[in-house]
Order: structure tokens, then sequence, then C-alpha cells
């Protein structure tokens, strides 16, 4: 049986979580929004609560696959599909991976713009996106090491700014609950937590492989997953459910914060895609044959949308 000490080169649980939750960010902001304004707030804590659990009970498991076995998801599928097999379940994650790339780059290029044109700039977003794309590139081209520290740096911050956040929110008078508010059902609603980091979850052993031992993976999972993912979500649901608003800026510019909720997306957006970068490489390098073009297509991806934002 294989021993569970430290193994050197590797990550603490703690570690582990920063990162996890910087990836994270982005998606659950994006999703958490349009959630909050279809919910009472008491579906909106269980509904958060229910999906926090179902998704650490799946990352424990993953996560401990991972450091049991010390390889990538596409080492560890391919004993189960084969090799081709594999090849087939990790394109499918990497499409997934490369809109999430596109989706952060856009994200990040048109709240820049909205920041900076508070402060009476006009930038094109389509140069925002590519300035996105060449930060996103450089926080993941060193590898896992680079990551972890943008995420400690990031992470910390981001925290501050929601907490700042929820503290005008909270103060705020809420917004006549209207008749359709609690019309999404709680199945619906306790997929569409979970199916927002559902990626993140299935590719948990490409962080397994980096992390201590078993106990450290079981304290990632349970930290990330049923403890902050849950509180992350119900944050950035929360302006939305008091003010009826179905965007994080959209509820925050009336309250005179639009300022702090474009920092914190700027913010997840950077961490969000070094994440997401990295998920890709690992997901597309097994599929092409040049041992650097995973990360080429990865990066490909975000440079795509970069094109398409000057021809649209």
């Amino acid at each position: 049986m294989r021993k569970t000490e430290t193994s050197p080169g590797t990550a603490s649980g703690l570690h582990i979580t920063m990162i996890l939750l910087g990836i994270a960010m982005t998606p659950v902001l994006l999703s958490s929004s349009s959630l909050g304004n279809q919910l009472l707030e008491e579906q909106l804590v269980s509904v958060v609560a229910l999906g926090g659990l179902i998704l650490a009970v799946l990352s424990a498991i993953t996560i401990s696959v991972g450091e049991k076995a010390r390889l990538p998801t596409y080492g560890i599928v391919k004993f189960s599909f084969g090799n081709k097999g594999a090849i087939a379940i990790n394109i499918l994650m990497a499409i997934s991976l490369f809109g999430w790339i596109s989706v952060t780059a856009n994200m990040f290029g048109h709240t820049m713009q909205d920041l900076l044109a508070q402060q009476g700039w006009s930038v094109p977003a389509p140069l925002l996106v590519a300035i996105g794309c060449v930060i996103f590139t450089a926080s993941t081209a060193f590898g896992f090491a680079v990551l972890g520290k943008v995420a400690q740096l990031a992470v910390p911050v981001i925290a501050l700014m929601l907490c700042y956040i929820l503290s005008v929110v909270l103060n705020t008078p809420p917004a006549p609950i209207a008749d359709a508010l609690s019309s999404m059902e709680t199945g619906v609603a306790v997929s569409s937590v979970v199916g927002t980091i559902i990626v993140l979850v299935a590719t948990l052993p490409d962080f397994g492989s980096f992390v201590h031992n078993r106990k450290h993976a079981l304290i990632a999972a349970v930290l990330t997953f049923m403890v902050a993912y849950p509180l992350l979500f119900w944050a950035g649901a929360t302006p939305s459910n008091i003010t009826g608003q179905g965007s994080l800026l959209g509820a925050m510019a009336p309250l005179g914060a639009a300022l702090p909720a474009a920092l914190l997306l700027v913010f997840a957006c950077v961490t969000g895609n070094a994440g997401n970068m990295f998920k890709a490489h690992w997901s597309s390098r097994p599929c092409l044959s040049v041992s650097q073009s995973g990360r080429l297509l990865s990066h490909w991806a975000c440079w795509r949308h970069w094109l398409a934002a000057w021809t649209s």
C-alpha cells in the first residue's frame, strides 16, 4: 500500500483551496447573480447548502483519486476507457474549458471598459480583452507554482471586496418581491449551483496530484465546496436577491458601489482564467501530438475571442 506521508514538491490543502476558489470566482459571480433574483432568501440558503454538500462529496472522491494516482485527469480516465475513450472525454472537457476562457476574457474586457468609462477614458473592449489575454497567459505560463501565488494574492483581495459589497447591500431596503421571484423549482436551482462548477470537480485529479496526502486532499475538498463555495455563492446572489437586479454590476450601480463590484469582477477574471488555462492545458495536451500544443490551444481560445471581438 502506498504511504501517505507528505510528498516533496506538493501543496497543502489550504493552498489548493485558495487556488480552487480563485478559479471558481468567475462562474460563481455570473451564475449566482442570475439565480439570486429568482429565489426567496430562505430558498437561496437551502439550495446553496444542498448544492455545496453534493459538490463536497463528489470533490472528495475525485481529488482523492488524483492524490492516490499522482496523475492528471487524462492519465486516470484512460485506465477505464482506454486511450481513444480518454481522448474523447478530454475533448469534451477541453471544449467546456475553452468556452469559459472566452466568456471570462469577454467579461474582463467589458468590465474594464465600464470601469475606465467611469473615469472618463474611452478604450475599445477588444483591446482590453487582448490585455486580459496577456495577463491570463502570464499567470499560467510558468505552471502550478505561479498559479498558486496568483491565487494567494488575489483571493484575499476578492474576499475583502465581496465583504464590502455585502455590507453595502445588507444595509439596503429589499426591493418589492415579485410573484415570479420564487418560480424556479428547488431541483432546478440545486442543479444550477452544482452545474456551475462541475467541470472543476471533474478535473480535480489535476490538483489532487499536487496535494501533500489524503488528509490534505479531503481538507481541500471540504473547505472549498462545503464551506467556502456555498458562502461565495450566497454572497454573490445576495445583491441580486435584495435589489431584484440580474447582475452584480446592475445591483451595485444604484447603491454607489459599482467600482468595488467592477474591481471584484476584474480580479475574479484573472484568477479564474489562469486556472481555466491550466486545466485546459492538461485536458487538451493528450489529444495533440506536439508536447506544447495543449497550452498553445488554450491560449488560442483566448486570442480567438479577441479577434472575434474586433470583427463583431
